[in-house]
């Protein structure tokens, strides 16, 4: 299952903002609906519940004694919420989070695969003019190997 596009939605007056049908179709056919969000700057990542354990799985076995470790786990999954998808396919944000991430009423929704990426519009337009910049100031043989050999 990948999640791919963008979307540009509104949050209601209540903080809940409606999931694509397509997304939701998707989501209630391969899962049963339950949703985990949570902070990774300057947006919020939103997961199906269970691709979310095994990520969870993974950051909890960090050594938590390394403090960038510690910093994570403390982010992403301290900073988590679970969420179901209403009966109408809306998911209420947690306020904690909206506020993080600078959302208020007008987000994009991105496709990412395994996941969603949740951005306050301003910012992600102010992000994707960034990194046109950058990409055309950037030299190709800076690139990693990885992204050498893809070829579009």
């Amino acid at each position: 299952m990948r999640f791919r596009g963008s979307t540009n939605l509104s949050i209601d007056a209540k903080g809940r903002v409606a999931m694509p049908k397509h997304h939701r179709e998707r989501l209630l056919a391969h899962y049963t609906g339950g949703l985990v969000v949570t902070y990774q700057a300057p947006c919020l990542l939103i997961y199906p519940e269970p691709e979310w354990e095994e990520i969870e799985d993974k950051v909890n076995a960090l050594a938590n004694s390394h403090p960038d470790a510690r910093m994570m786990q403390r982010t992403l999954i301290g900073l988590s919420d679970s969420v179901e998808l209403d009966s109408t396919g809306r998911i209420l944000l947690p306020a904690m989070l909206r506020k993080k991430a600078g959302i208020d009423r007008k987000v994009v929704l991105i496709g990412q695969g395994k996941k969603f990426e949740l951005w306050d519009e301003g910012c992600w337009e102010r992000t994707i003019d960034e990194w046109e910049q950058k990409t055309s100031e950037r030299d190709p043989s800076d690139l990693p190997e990885e992204m050498l050999n893809i070829s579009l």
